[in-house]
This record gives C-alpha cells, sequence and structure tokens, in this order.
C-alpha cells in the first residue's frame, strides 16, 4: 500500500521511542534510569482528581462545545488575567487535546504551503515535524556564539518575506535557559511590526528558579488582544504534573481561534470532558502544590548540575526554568543519537540526544524524576564514559566491568 510522501517523511518522536524502550528494559527486570523523560513525578492535584471524578459519578459523559467547557474557559481567562495582566473573552480561548494539539491546530490555521516559520535554537523536537506536516518550512536559528540565546541580528537575517510566524519557548526546552526580558521585547516589537505571528510556547513559565520570573510577551505590546501578533499557548501538563489529561489553550484573536474550533471540530470534535473537568479543578484548587513542585524540580536541578559539574570534560549550563538541561558531551562524542544509545546499552541510563533539538554533540537530561535516580544515573554515565572514573560498578544487583576505554 503506497503512503504519502509528506508522512513519511515526518520523524519519530524521539522522546516516546526512548520511553518505549525502556519501558521494554523494565519489563524484563533491567534496572533502568531515564533522564530522558519530560514528566513531573508529582500525583495531580486533589482537585483536579475530585472534579474530573464528580463529572464521572455524574455518567453525563457527552459531546462538549468544540472550543472547551465555559467553566474551563472561565478558569483559563483568570489564569490570563492573573498572570499575563490582560482581560480576554471567551471567544478569545479554545482548549485543545493537549498544548501539541493547540500548536499543530495553530500552524495548521496559519500556514499556507511553502509559508516558513522561525524556530529558536534549541527547539522542541515536535516543532519543525508539526510546520512541515501543514506544508510549511521551518526556518531555524542556531546561536553562532555557542549559547543558548540568538542575537536578534540573527534571527532579523532569517526572516524573508514567506515568514508567517515564529515560535518561541522560554522557558526553555531542551536548555532550561529563560530569555532575556530585552529579547523577547525586541521579539514583540519586531513581529508586531512585521506582522508576523509571534507564538508564545509558554508551558514552562511558572517552572522558573531563584526567584526569577518569565517575562510576559503581552507586557511588551500596547495592542490589545484583536490586534496583537502575539498568541499564548499554555496548559496543565508541567504546572500541574498532568502530563496524562492532555489539555492544553490557546489565547489569540477571534479571528484565528474561529478558524482553529473549526479545524478541531473536523478532528477530534472536542476536548474530553473528564479531562477539562480536571483542568478546571486544577486552575481553580488550592495552588501550593504548584509551589512545591518548584522547589522540588530546583532542588533536583542543584543536584544534577553539581554531578555535572564534577563530570570531566562536560560543560553544561545552568537551568533558569523547565527541568531539563543539556550538557554538552562532545568531548566523549558528537554523535549524540550514538552516544545515547551506547549510554542504553551499557549503563541502561536514558537519555535524549541533542541532534533532536538542534544541537549536536549535547544530550538532554531531565531532572524531574526522584533525587536518587539523578545521581546514580549521572554515576553510571561517568562510569561508562569516564577514563579516571572507577572501572566496575554495581548495576541492580551485578557487578559490571568496563572494558571498552
Amino acid at each position: 500500500m503506497p503512503l504519502s510522501q509528506l508522512a513519511k517523511s515526518i520523524a519519530e518522536s524521539p522522546t516516546l521511542r526512548l520511553n518505549e524502550e525502556a519501558q521494554l528494559l523494565r519489563d524484563k527486570g533491567e534496572p533502568v534510569i531515564h533522564l530522558g523523560i519530560g514528566e513531573p513525578k508529582n500525583k495531580a492535584p486533589i482537585n483536579a482528581v475530585l472534579s474530573s471524578a464528580a463529572k464521572l459519578r455524574g455518567g453525563d459523559v457527552k459531546y462538549v462545545p468544540t472550543d472547551g467547557l465555559p467553566s474551563l474557559k472561565k478558569a483559563i481567562i483568570r489564569y490570563t488575567e492573573e498572570n499575563y495582566g490582560r482581560m480576554v473573552a471567551p471567544e478569545n480561548v479554545i482548549v485543545s487535546v493537549g498544548a501539541k494539539q493547540s500548536l499543530f491546530n495553530l500552524l495548521f490555521a496559519l500556514l499556507n504551503p511553502q509559508d516558513e516559520v522561525i524556530v529558536l535554537a534549541p527547539y522542541w523536537v515536535s516543532y519543525p515535524e508539526m510546520i512541515k506536516m501543514v506544508y510549511g518550512v521551518p526556518v531555524i536559528v542556531t546561536p553562532g556564539d555557542g549559547s543558548f540565546v540568538p542575537r536578534m541580528e540573527e534571527i532579523e537575517r532569517a526572516v524573508s518575506p514567506y515568514t508567517r510566524a515564529m515560535i518561541v519557548n522560554s522557558p526553555n526546552n531542551p536548555s532550561g535557559v529563560m530569555y532575556p526580558p530585552e529579547l523577547i521585547a525586541d521579539l514583540v516589537g519586531f513581529c508586531e511590526r512585521r506582522a508576523i505571528t509571534l507564538i508564545m510556547d509558554d508551558i514552562y513559565h511558572k517552572l522558573v528558579f531563584d526567584g526569577k520570573q518569565a517575562p510576559s510577551a503581552l507586557s511588551y505590546t500596547d495592542a490589545d488582544i484583536e490586534s496583537t501578533h502575539v498568541v499564548i499557548v499554555n496548559g496543565i501538563s508541567k504546572l500541574y504534573g498532568m502530563t496524562g489529561f492532555r489539555i492544553g489553550w490557546v489565547v489569540a484573536r477571534r479571528e484565528l481561534v474561529s478558524v482553529m474550533t473549526n479545524i478541531q471540530a473536523q478532528t477530534t470534535s472536542c476536548p474530553p470532558v473528564l479531562s477539562q473537568a480536571a483542568a478546571e479543578g486544577a486552575l481553580t484548587g488550592v495552588q501550593t502544590g504548584v509551589e512545591n513542585l518548584r522547589l522540588l524540580i530546583q532542588n533536583n536541578r542543584d543536584i544534577i548540575l553539581n554531578e555535572l559539574r564534577a563530570f570531566p570534560g562536560v560543560h553544561v549550563n545552568k537551568p533558569d526554568g523547565t527541568f531539563y538541561c543539556l550538557p554538552d558531551f562532545s568531548a566523549y562524542n558528537r554523535d549524540s543519537v550514538a552516544l545515547a544509545d551506547f549510554l542504553l546499552k551499557k549503563a541502561l541510563v536514558v537519555t535524549v540526544p541533542g541532534r533532536e533539538f538542534g544541537m549536536e554533540g549535547h544530550l538532554r537530561l531531565s531532572f524531574a524524576g526522584a533525587g536518587k535516580d539523578l545521581l546514580e544515573g549521572v554515576k553510571r554515565m561517568k562510569w561508562a564514559l569516564d577514563p579516571n572514573a572507577p572501572n566496575d560498578i554495581y548495576i541492580g544487583d551485578r557487578k559490571l566491568i568496563r572494558d571498552w576505554l
């Protein structure tokens, strides 16, 4: 059976593939340490669970409005006012099956074939593939100075008459870096002047460390929500550790939300009512769990930084937020895919190749898990890569001898 050339050109998700490989090893009883997965280990907030359970107990689990339950949209409107300083209308909000679908529907609504989208490296693995799936062209901007923050001149040089949109994710997956306020301000001003849609992927915007605060793009424009070119994408997955509920949203001008609603109506019809009830419970319930999660992840950040800085030949930038870091392992192997496969095979440690994020020679490590797993994971990586590390190690109940260095 012949397949579409476009479909065949779309790469598989490396993070999901690694999750599956790790699970297969675990099913065989192997003591795998997973430093690749992007989800916190906390339980869903009790208000989220109770709200979803109440809806389930009532048994009224039917179709709901395509763009989201009115009560959930009300909670999102309040969240937007509290965190972005903007009052928006229900018609400016659309709820989708995760921020991932929000982004896809947004790109589908914005792009014509061969329209270009500026993507700042390092970038989340799905951005370029989503753009290609709607016949757009991803234009990657990689910082020339080796940092994770591009300069405005580099971004401007990449813009062409075909540029339709730009995606900005700050704090950034995979690096954990937060773009400085002056860069966000410059991006907003540039996109407003050039009528380029600035897509702010804010899924990590409250998971920020050391007393810092993520700058809101909407604070750098005087345009109202109906005339600004800034679009906000957010969701419950990261902030509340509710990855499996799959609820995200977009805040944008009414015309764009209306088109996205038509797209969603012809694909998923509506987000699941049980998940929407859970999202509403999370947004309107007690928020102490958010701060507890942030503090836990910040502590984990400090643990893994301390271990990586004692790792000879590895360079790592201090993350400002998220639960990821992107250390440079090119001193050991510039081929990050080969290096990640080697570490999984030899040390039973899951990492994600930097190549998938536009940063070859790096590995993305997640510190969302338990502190003891971070310590053990980096210890195994040192054993596998560093000639000065002890030659033997216990992994599980087996003693292994390194015989390749």
